[in-house]
């Protein structure tokens, strides 16, 4: 699940099945078949944090790669701190369809599920 096994699964970060499903679409549709999906976090945001998405072929010392269904996610080490033990899903309803992340640090978020506070 990350660079060598040496961060234990809830400490890392997880794809839910929908959301590996949803990047491979993703990655297919902008022709990227080389790409990671990153996740970064940094300051910002109606709550203090915000998190961000994007497509992305260059790895990074601080880089720590979470892998499900041959989809891979990337994450910085100072990012991790903030999102360790959260799961990225993909959700489709009424509202539309987003990638939403279920953080366990998160003390609060504001609606839109973007930005986060820790307490």
């Amino acid at each position: 699940m990350s660079d060598g096994g040496s961060i234990p699964p809830e400490a890392g970060v997880r794809l839910s099945e929908s959301a590996a499903r949803r990047v491979a679409e993703l990655k297919r549709q902008e022709n990227v078949p080389n790409a990671f999906l990153r996740l970064a976090v940094s300051g910002g945001g109606c709550s203090g944090f915000q998190y961000g998405f994007s497509f992305d072929d260059d790895r990074r010392a601080d880089d720590l790669v979470f892998a499900r269904d041959g989809v891979e996610l990337v994450v910085d080490a100072v990012s991790l701190e903030l999102v360790k033990g959260a799961e990225i899903d993909f959700v489709e309803d009424m509202m539309g369809a987003s990638f939403q992340v279920k953080n366990p640090n998160a003390a609060s978020s504001c609606g839109c599920g973007n930005s986060f506070s820790i307490a």
